[in-house]
């Protein structure tokens, strides 16, 4: 453990980023899943929104991996971690039918939304850099489900 972990607010801001890094990863991981096996008559948008939404979740998980960094903390990314300490529930395997796709990722973007927010709330003003941080994430998820609920309607 680092030094700057010792003190309350900056192990309170490790804990809420590395939990954030985990749990982006993760949903990374298995948008680019459901990107390779989307099947039905909402193949082609659904394949490119998932490709664009695991874009979005590598540049965040980049950012708050550095801002962990840049706190004297150590980002643990590795896919142990990962697959250990992820509150998301795996996707079935194999094709995926494009509704019911949409409704697995819009639980699953709509679930970190909200655990990031808790954090984010959390912080207040112990760290205003990772909270703008967390701010910006949360606001880029809350826009995702907005988008997964509209091809639901």
């Amino acid at each position: 453990m680092t030094q700057a972990l010792q003190t309350h607010p900056i192990s309170d801001t490790a804990v809420a980023l590395q939990e954030t890094l985990v749990e982006l990863i993760d949903l990374s991981l298995q948008t680019k899943q459901a990107h390779w096996n989307v099947a039905g008559p909402n193949f082609k948008p659904l394949h490119e929104l998932l490709d664009e939404f695991t874009d979005g979740y590598r540049g965040w998980y980049d950012e708050v991996a550095e801002r962990l960094a840049a706190i004297g903390v150590a980002p643990d990314g590795r896919t142990a971690t990962v697959a250990a300490n992820s509150p998301l529930a795996p996707l079935p395997a194999g094709q995926l039918d494009d509704r019911a796709l949409v409704a697995l990722v819009e639980e699953r973007v709509a679930g970190v939304a909200g655990r990031v927010r808790g954090r984010m709330e959390r912080l207040g003003e112990h760290d205003l850099v990772t909270q703008d941080l967390l701010i910006g994430i949360v606001h880029g998820l809350e826009k995702q489900v907005w988008m997964l609920r509209a091809q639901r309607s």
